[in-house]
C-alpha cells in the first residue's frame, strides 16, 4: 500500500491493533487502589529498592486525552476499535496513516488532512491519533473549526470574559492539534484571515496538525464546492505543506446496522 506521497507504508494488520484495545476503553467509574503501590504511588521491587509505579503513568495517559477536550461523543475512539468497512481501500489505507504517524511521532514532520464525505469515520481516526498519542505521554487539543470560529467571535464581546489571546493560546502551543470539519463555516474574509492566521502560526512553529474534512480538491458537480472554495488558495496551499491528504470513500455508518465505526 503506497501513500499519497508515494512512500510505501509498514504496519501491522488491523486485527493485531483491535485485539488490544483494552487501553482504548475510557474509565466509567471509579477504580481501585492499584494493588502493587496500594495508591502511595511508589511500588517497592524486590533487590532494586522503590520506583515510580505503572499506574501513574496510566493516570497521566488518561489526564492528557481527558485535557485535550475530546467531545464525549468521540471519547471512546481509538485505533483499535475502528472498523473499515469490507473492501474499503480508502479507509484501510486511512487507518495505517493514522497508526503510522503515532507510531513513529516525534519524528513526524507532516500532519494528516483527512478529506471524504460525512460518516466514513474521519474524526474517529483523528480522535484516535489524540489518543494514541496520550498513551506516549504527548500532550494534544480537540477543536471543531466553527465552534473555535464562534469562541474568537465571542471574545470580542465587552461582556465576556475570555479574551482572543485566551482562546487561541491553546491553539497556537497545543503540541498536536485536531481541526475537525475544516471549511464548514461560510468563508467569509475574516474566516479565511483569522483561519490562515493561526494554521500559518502552528505552521511556522512546525508543530503537528490533523485535520478533518467534508470537502475535496475535487468538484463534484456544478454546484458543489472544493476545499479551496471553502478555505481559500492561500490556506490550501499550506495545507499541502504541512499535511498528507488521505481521501476516504464509503457510505455513512450512521445508516448502517451497528452505528459507529
Amino acid at each position: 500500500m503506497r501513500a499519497a506521497s508515494g512512500r510505501l507504508l509498514a504496519v501491522p494488520d488491523l486485527g493485531e491493533i483491535q485485539r488490544g484495545d483494552a487501553r482504548g476503553a475510557p474509565r466509567t467509574r471509579e477504580e481501585p487502589d492499584c494493588d502493587r503501590c496500594f495508591g502511595t504511588g511508589m511500588e517497592v521491587v524486590a533487590g532494586r529498592g522503590a520506583r515510580k509505579c505503572a499506574c501513574r503513568q496510566s493516570d497521566l495517559r488518561r489526564r492528557l486525552f481527558e485535557q485535550a477536550r475530546v467531545p464525549r461523543r468521540h471519547g471512546g475512539c481509538a485505533l483499535s476499535n475502528y472498523q473499515p468497512a469490507a473492501d474499503n481501500a480508502s479507509q484501510m489505507l486511512a487507518f495505517k496513516q493514522a497508526y503510522r504517524l503515532v507510531r513513529e511521532y516525534p519524528a513526524i514532520e507532516r500532519g494528516l488532512l483527512f478529506a471524504g464525505p460525512v460518516g466514513v469515520g474521519k474524526t474517529h481516526l483523528a480522535v484516535a491519533i489524540l489518543r494514541g498519542l496520550a498513551e506516549k505521554g504527548m500532550p494534544g487539543l480537540f477543536c471543531e473549526y466553527g465552534s473555535l470560529l464562534r469562541e474568537i467571535q465571542d471574545s470580542y464581546n465587552p461582556v465576556s470574559r475570555t479574551s482572543e489571546t485566551s482562546v487561541l493560546a491553546p491553539v497556537y502551543e497545543a503540541e498536536v492539534l485536531v481541526l475537525d470539519e475544516l471549511g464548514a463555516s461560510k468563508p467569509t474574509e475574516w474566516v479565511l484571515d483569522t483561519m490562515t492566521h493561526i494554521v500559518g502560526r502552528r505552521y511556522n512553529d512546525k508543530r503537528l496538525t490533523i485535520f478533518t474534512t467534508n470537502y475535496t480538491d475535487e468538484r463534484q458537480s456544478a454546484f458543489s464546492e472544493t476545499l479551496q472554495d471553502r478555505v481559500g488558495a492561500r490556506l490550501r496551499s499550506r495545507l499541502y505543506e504541512m499535511c498528507n491528504t488521505v481521501l476516504i470513500e464509503g457510505e455513512d455508518y450512521r445508516r448502517r446496522p451497528g452505528g459507529l465505526n
